[in-house]
């Protein structure tokens, strides 16, 4: 019986398993929306939340104990100054899920989690406004 033992183990033992959630937490940040399976989505936001909240702290304390969890220091960085900012008056709830497809290999359901306040894309450039004729006289 698995009483009172939380988290999916999700075949993997526990230094896999950090690692995984490691990676997946990075490359959230660095992407801002990462597809992965559902059972990987549903343990990774609550890492998110807790790294999150770090970053709203804003302390070094803060900022090393994130720096712990993810890999570069340029995420680190981006979750402190961006990520936190975009979510100051938030007080959880950082992540959505959305239902993607099932995976041709195995089935497995496969979610896009994305984050909620999901930064400026690459801005669009504007159409060329047409400069008016000048006459030369």
């Amino acid at each position: 019986m698995r009483h009172r033992k939380k988290g999916r183990q999700l075949g993997r033992n526990t230094k896999h398993r950090k690692a995984l959630f490691r990676n997946l937490l990075t490359a959230l940040f660095e992407h801002e929306r990462i597809e992965t399976t559902e059972a990987k989505a549903k343990e990774l936001r609550g890492l998110t939340d807790k790294v999150i909240s770090l970053g709203k702290e804003g302390t070094l304390h803060a900022r090393r104990r994130a720096l712990s969890v993810l890999q570069s220091k340029a995420m680190v960085a981006k979750l402190f100054s961006d990520v936190a900012a975009r979510f100051s008056n938030r007080s959880g709830g950082y992540t959505r899920t959305i239902k993607t497809r099932r995976r041709p290999g195995d089935a497995a359901e496969m979610v896009a989690i994305e984050l909620i306040e999901r930064g400026a894309t690459a801005p669009t450039p504007k159409p060329a406004t047409p400069t008016p004729a000048t006459e030369g006289n």
